[in-house]
């Protein structure tokens, strides 16, 4: 039975990806409708550009309440005109009316409300953070500002601010630990997208975030591989009998009081205000099979257990003498999957980092599509058929084993970064996810440093969906639209978005190491259609900065039409080494030098073989 439904699953994708049967591109993104804030009883901060407020602190604030009023007083003037003054609670008399920043909230640190009483407005939060972070709220819910990049922000103008004189809403962020760097993020940013987590700026006029000591691979500082000549017995034995440095044994006695010892003298080095420290393995697979670590991975049910071991009993030494230390580890390639005999637990400062995402569909639901990278599935059966979605379940077993655990969420696909990455829809529904099983925060994803198609927006909805995994994603997705592309051609890109997340979910799964040809397959109609959009956004009434963006925009989707002989790319085509020339041209005149993760376009044309596809040009 199994065979015949994926048989006809099979035909299906086959006339989907020739276009017998078309797609619906009536994409859900997920959350809850948007509904903005409603104004019932107007309170005018400002009005026609006067004011009679003033903003209210505590005396002797620290320089995160501080930042609090500059960025408010800043943003309500480029709105009004008008400048609010500042002064601290002893001043304040019985008639003035004022804007209240305070802390002292018995909730979530990062948790803030805001409250008005038909005079005055109050925002307070769990920690100073959180007060920034409910002025932020007050500047982009309910005073329209924006912060899409960090160079991209849309202030409106108006010569009246006016909220509603009975708001009482409290906020609660969906994650404690919230981390998504986008390129040329700053400590300004961050804040503004409320992310609190930046690995090593301490960001103390935004409240501080959460910084490390040592982070990403660590065991190559912690058990230096300048130890192998004289102890080749401190690094993993390999199947065939030999030692090598590309992990550690973690078994071994002698290990841990080396990698405890350099972890102290790390921390007493730091200079960060860091309160984390990672123990990370070497990106490769080559763990250690030694008597020890085996009987270990046997015991456990999972080749996590000497990581897991080895990081509690870290902990456990370096915690009398730093208190309030977290310790982190990866659960990754081979360690990725979770004990099955749940005595083996985490300590309750030891958190797991969950890297398990690489290998999941993200062009279908997390919970209900069991495909999976990296798998040499024997038969189509498999490829085609219903398996079991094994990464989610790994997630909710490892809550079991851990009070804290982190994700550490890949967001683009790191072999086509210029390619169209096709888990938008999806974005929603594996955060809440996460959140409703009991993952403590998004820690890191992998978003910042690299180009990828539609990374802007991809981030900003990232940040949205990290506060509240409930925010109405399409709502969002329309808002960054119209002020990255331009109003008028903002329809045409949500279009063709649309389309290519539909045509992809119906003929392929698409994952973060995707090759080009595994990410899905247009019909002829999408070709046209695609193109027609692009066509019609790049004629719309737009500034520079904005054709400019739909340029970068279209080369994605260039980009995937030479790989797979498309359109104007086909071999039938007399020009089409012409057209990847032209192609090439664009690339380097909009200021992208890759198409993968993992290697740059040659400076010089003349050592690109145009014959090739794009991919292969790097």
């Amino acid at each position: 039975m199994a065979t015949i439904k994926a048989i006809f699953s099979l035909i299906e994708v086959i006339l989907f990806a020739v276009g017998i049967i078309p797609v619906s591109t009536n994409i859900n993104y997920g959350g809850n409708e948007y509904k903005a804030p409603e104004i019932i009883n107007p309170m005018y901060i400002v009005e026609n550009g006067e004011t009679d407020y003033v903003i209210v602190t505590e005396e002797n604030p620290d320089e995160c309440i501080l930042t609090a009023v500059d960025e408010l007083q800043n943003y309500i003037e480029k709105i009004s005109g008008a400048k609010l003054d500042y002064i601290t609670e002893d001043a304040l008399t019985d008639s003035q009316k004022a804007i209240v920043l305070g802390t002292g909230e018995n909730m979530d640190s990062d948790a803030f409300t805001i409250r008005s009483d038909s005079a005055n407005l109050y925002i307070s939060g769990g920690s100073d953070r959180g007060t920034l972070y409910g002025v932020y709220t007050l500047l982009e819910e309910y005073l329209g500002v924006r912060w899409f990049t960090p160079t991209l922000e849309v202030v409106p103008e108006n010569d009246d601010v006016v909220v509603d004189a009975n708001i009482d809403r409290t906020v609660v962020p969906s994650f404690s630990v919230r981390r998504n760097d986008c390129q040329g993020t700053n400590d300004a940013h961050r804040a503004r997208t409320k992310m609190n987590v930046s690995f090593w700026s301490e960001a103390d006029d935004y409240g501080g975030a959460l910084t490390y000591v040592l982070w990403d691979v660590t065991l190559d500082k912690l058990v230096p591989d300048s130890l192998f000549a004289d102890h080749p017995e401190y690094f993993a034995l390999q199947p065939d009998g030999t030692r090598s440095t590309d992990h550690v044994c973690l078994s071994h006695p002698d290990v841990l009081a080396i990698a405890v010892e350099n972890g102290r003298k790390a921390i007493l080095e730091c200079d960060n205000g860091a309160k984390y420290i990672h123990i990370g393995q070497k990106d490769n697979m080559n763990y250690c099979h030694c008597d020890s670590c085996e009987a270990l991975y046997e015991k456990y049910g999972t080749v996590c257990a000497p990581t897991l071991i080895f990081t509690n009993n870290f902990a456990d030494a370096l915690d009398d003498e730093f208190t309030d230390f977290m310790f982190t580890f990866y659960a990754y390639n081979e360690t990725d999957r979770p004990p099955t005999d749940l005595s083996l637990r985490c300590s309750d400062n030891v958190a797991p980092v969950l890297c398990g995402l690489h290998k999941a569909c993200r062009s279908h639901t997390l919970t209900e599509c069991g495909a999976m990278d990296g798998i040499e599935y024997e038969t189509f059966d498999m490829l085609y058929g219903d398996p079991e979605p094994q990464v989610a379940q790994d997630f909710a077993n490892w809550v079991k084993v851990a009070d804290t655990t982190y994700i550490y969420d890949y967001t683009i696909n790191f072999l086509n970064t210029a390619m169209f990455f096709s888990n938008f829809e999806t974005m929603q529904s594996t955060m809440k996810y996460m959140h409703d099983i009991g993952i403590t925060g998004y820690i890191y994803n992998c978003g910042d440093g690299h180009y990828a198609a539609f990374n802007e927006l991809r981030n900003y909805l990232l940040c949205k969906l990290q506060w509240d995994v409930n925010c109405d994603v399409e709502y969002h997705m329309n808002d960054f639209l119209n002020a990255f592309y331009g109003e008028d051609a903002a329809p045409y890109i949500k279009e063709y978005i649309d389309l290519q997340t539909a045509q992809t979910k119906a003929t392929a799964h698409a994952f973060d190491f995707d090759w080009h040809y595994q990410a899905g397959f247009c019909s002829p109609y999408a070709v046209a259609k695609s193109d027609l959009l692009f066509d019609l956004a790049l004629k719309a009434d737009v500034t520079e900065v904005q054709k400019f963006n739909i340029e970068v925009a279209e080369l994605s989707w260039r980009y995937y039409k030479s790989n797979l002989f498309m359109g104007e790319y086909i071999f039938l085509n007399p020009f089409r080494l012409k057209e990847n020339e032209k192609l090439y041209d664009d690339f380097k005149s909009h200021g992208l030098d890759r198409v993968s993760s993992f290697a740059t376009i040659p400076e010089n044309k003349n050592e690109v073989d145009f014959m090739n596809r794009p991919f292969n040009w790097g």
